[in-house]
């Protein structure tokens, strides 16, 4: 277990992202919780991988570059995070809105990060 690795209860859908390690598991609903592997490569016709749109303190993660991702109320992007220069930045979304984030920072180095409620965790 390391610093913002993100776990799920496969029972209730609990999802909780490690602030601090300490020691033990994580466990919910008296079972183990899963830890959630980042995704990098989307090979369906949907798309999860988040990619970033720089301009000046001005930061964009869109999730579809090409194709938006749904934003159904079944099927939707719940949050994206931008980690720029260690900090993290999360913007949680609701069906209806555009699969996309702003973010005002100034960073060298930027990272993205989304969850998809049913295809589950993505990174740039």
């Amino acid at each position: 277990m390391k610093k913002r690795d993100v776990y799920k209860c496969d029972i209730c859908g609990n999802v909780v992202e490690v602030l601090h390690v300490g020691g033990g598991q994580l466990v919910c609903c008296g079972e183990d919780m899963k830890l959630l592997e980042e995704q990098t490569e989307d090979s369906s016709t949907e798309k999860h991988v988040p990619f970033i749109e720089k301009e000046n303190d001005k930061v964009t993660v869109k999730v579809g570059e090409n194709t938006a991702h749904p934003m159904e109320e079944k099927h939707y992007i719940e949050w994206i995070e931008l980690i720029a220069d260690g900090k993290v930045h999360r913007q949680y979304l609701n069906p209806g809105d555009k699969p996309e984030a702003v973010f005002h920072v100034q960073a060298e180095e930027l990272s993205a990060r989304e969850y998809c409620n049913v295809h589950s965790l993505w990174k740039s």
